[in-house]
């Protein structure tokens, strides 16, 4: 292997310990090195690693702004749904707070969230009003081949093995089901300029760092073969070049670093961030439109 960059936890800050990042001379794989044990991993997600909307004004624009910019996530599954004609709930693995279950769910979809942590579980049920399981995919309650869709939006590159995954996920998925997957792209523009700063690979939680091949070889040999893929996303692209350039404004990063903020510095902040984010939108279109953005979305089927 060879080391690309080195680098720390630059989002959360949970860590100053540092972290390689290096390529596979045989494959060309990306990932994190040395990777941290299972009983070490959890030190480096903070508590609440997820949206939760605070019950206030500001707390129901954000709301406003993430429903917006998940709308596009909304409408690439339920194209994927539509398309296949099956019909089954969707899984959403890594299902975080539930909002776009609930999104989905508005629509007239069947919808299931599962997530590792319990308190993430609970938001959904609590705060969202969908159902959701606290636990692995290898050990989910779910019955074999019941599901329309599996959805898993920036999970794999979590995973010590994501083929496990893929190939738990091709267990629950009826026949014509669909797999929706989304990692960050490392193949991107953004990584080639800002190396260790860009956001994408969030040292140390990001175990694995695909380019669009790799994901596409990953499916293959898991039974898959590819039939949509999209390289930008409202949500992610331009937010994550925000990130990258001023990680101290990111809302959920001032968030989990604990720090005290007046209500007035909060909204200054959120301002600024916002406008960041907009000025990111036409360059990362443009890497987009390239064929390099910042993430990868695939619509996948299992093969006849």
């Amino acid at each position: 292997m060879r080391t690309l960059v080195k680098g720390t936890d630059r989002l959360y800050q949970t860590t100053q310990e540092a972290f390689l990042v290096v390529e596979c001379t045989d494959c060309s794989l990306l990932r994190l090195y040395p990777w941290p044990g299972p009983d070490e991993l959890g030190r480096y997600y903070p508590d609440d690693y997820w949206y939760v909307p605070h019950q206030n004004a500001v707390g129901r624009l954000e709301e406003l702004y993430r429903r917006f910019v998940l709308s596009d996530h909304v409408r690439f599954v339920w194209r994927a749904l539509q398309d296949s004609g099956e019909q089954g709930p969707v899984l959403d693995v890594g299902c975080g707070c539930g909002l776009l279950l609930r999104m989905l769910a508005e629509r007239g979809a069947r919808v299931i969230g599962l997530d590792f942590a319990f308190s993430a579980a609970k938001v959904a049920w609590s705060t969202n009003i969908v159902p959701a399981v606290c636990g692995s995919l290898a050990q989910t309650p779910i019955a074999p081949s019941s599901c329309a869709a599996v959805t898993m939006f920036h999970v794999l590159e979590h995973l010590y093995d994501p083929a496990a995954y893929i190939k738990e996920a091709a267990k629950l998925l009826k026949p014509a089901g669909r797999l929706i997957a989304q990692v960050p792209n490392a193949a991107c523009w953004q990584f080639l300029l800002f190396g260790e700063n860009w956001n994408g690979i969030d040292i140390p939680r990001h175990l694995i760092d695909f380019r669009a091949r790799d994901l596409r070889l990953l499916l293959e040999d898991c039974g898959f073969e590819i039939l949509r893929i999209k390289y930008f996303s409202w949500r992610d692209n331009a937010a994550g070049l925000a990130t990258t350039l001023l990680p101290g404004l990111d809302p959920m990063a001032r968030r989990l670093r604990g720090r005290r903020e007046s209500p007035r510095l909060a909204l200054l902040k959120d301002l600024v961030y916002l406008g960041l984010v907009v000025a990111s939108v036409p360059p990362t279109l443009l890497e987009a439109a390239c064929r390099q953005g910042s993430t990868v979305m695939v619509e996948a089927r299992k093969k006849p």
